[in-house]
């Protein structure tokens, strides 16, 4: 059930919270989010949650109906978690991505860091694609297709691979 970031409903729930906001910022709607849901974040616990309370912690809209989406799929079994460990990656991205506000980088993104998953690619990911060209001198970002091409020779720990570009992308060289 545990991996990395607590339960994975509660992994999911953060990915959710997280998207396109500050790290501080969303840290403190995520800690609001939790409060208005109670002691324990579960699906249950969340479609108990009146909405109006959850947009009192600061969510949006979107993301209010996406986390009501992911509560009322896992708790209706339409998007089941206890298991998900043992499904192949890409099952689990179809899975995920059934989920209003959850596409297959986020899911990529729980197969990485959730169930540290050592093999995952992800191509659509920006600063992977620009990390990749710094660490390779290239003079333009590949593209998604042609970047998983080039990521074969990563296998079978491109999940590691990915890491460094990111940290490559992170990285300011002198010009």
């Amino acid at each position: 059930m545990r991996a990395g970031l607590g339960s994975h409903f509660a992994a999911l729930s953060r990915s959710i919270v997280f998207q396109q906001l500050a790290g501080r910022a969303a840290a403190a709607i995520f800690g609001r989010f939790e409060q208005a849901v109670g002691p324990e974040l579960t699906a249950e616990a969340v479609l108990r949650t009146p909405e109006a309370k959850l947009r009192a912690a600061g969510l949006s809209a979107a993301k209010t109906a996406s986390l009501l989406d992911l509560a009322a799929k896992v708790a209706g079994g339409s998007v089941p978690l206890d298991g998900i460990d043992a499904l192949p990656d890409a099952e689990i991205i179809d899975r995920l991505s059934a989920v209003r506000g959850i596409g297959p980088w986020t899911a990529e993104m729980f197969l990485i860091f959730q169930l540290r998953r050592p093999d995952v690619w992800p191509v659509d990911d920006l600063a992977v694609r620009r990390g990749y060209a710094t660490m390779h001198h290239l003079a333009a970002w590949p593209k998604p297709k042609e970047l998983e091409r080039l990521g074969d020779v990563y296998r079978p720990w491109r999940s590691v691979a990915a890491w460094y570009c990111w940290r490559m992308a992170d990285v300011v060289l002198p010009t």
